[in-house]
């Protein structure tokens, strides 16, 4: 796949702008509604994508991403749903053709996120479970 087929596999959900919260004991994954600073809410995209990893050091790479990243992005994620073998879900913007499927199907953060710098003890306060949702 060339670098522009392989991005297009994107839905453009935002889901892996969000923070994330890993249990050291088992390694379940929890996700926040506290988005990126670099994510536009509305269009569920980065605002500055071609200098995403100097401003985001913790940035996924969707170029190179591991057996790690891939568990920690959403079951939604057409990375994850290849990886794992299974079908892009109908609202998945390459079934469809339509680049707004993912936010009518209720699968995208917009509106649903916000900005700033928490506590590790804040962030606690902001777990939400929407973003696991998998509806096809």
């Amino acid at each position: 796949m060339t670098r522009d087929e392989w991005e297009s596999l994107c839905d453009g959900c935002g889901k892996c702008c969000l923070v994330k919260l890993q249990d050291d004991d088992t390694d379940d994954i929890v996700y926040t509604n506290i988005a990126c600073a670099q994510l536009e809410d509305q269009s569920c995209r980065c605002k500055n994508y071609e200098m995403r990893f100097q401003l985001e050091p913790d940035c996924i790479n969707l170029a190179s991403l591991d057996h790690q990243q891939l568990f920690m992005m959403p079951p939604s994620c057409a990375y994850r749903l290849l990886a794992e073998g299974r079908p892009l879900p109908d609202w998945h913007p390459l079934i469809g053709g339509d680049e707004f499927s993912t936010k009518r199907a209720g699968q995208s953060v917009s509106g649903r996120v916000v900005y700033g710098e928490f506590s590790l003890t804040e962030l606690e306060d902001y777990v939400v479970d929407w973003p696991l949702a998998t509806q096809s």
